[in-house]
């Protein structure tokens, strides 16, 4: 993979990836954290009848992990062809 790349193209590779990973992490601490200390000020609002805090904790948190993985698969993939490095 490496070998195909140029120094150039090698960090705009990782800068593409790098800003994805950051991008996603952000996101992870965000449904991981700061939404959970906001669950008693959540519970005003009401999801399919739920108190919102308690929604995410149940499930909007776990809904919200499986997007961000795949919007982290196909988002790499994306990356990794547009430089020729993909995956067979």
């Amino acid at each position: 993979m490496a070998q195909k790349l140029d120094a150039a193209q090698m960090q705009k590779y990782w800068t593409k990836t790098s800003r994805l990973m950051w991008t996603i992490f952000v996101l992870w601490i965000f449904f991981s954290f700061v939404v959970h200390f906001f669950a008693v000020q959540l519970n005003g609002i009401k999801i399919l009848g739920f108190p919102m805090g308690f929604y995410m904790a149940a499930q909007g948190s776990l809904i919200a992990f499986v997007v961000l993985c795949a919007w982290n698969a196909i988002s790499q993939n994306k990356i990794d062809e547009e430089f020729g490095v993909q995956e067979d």
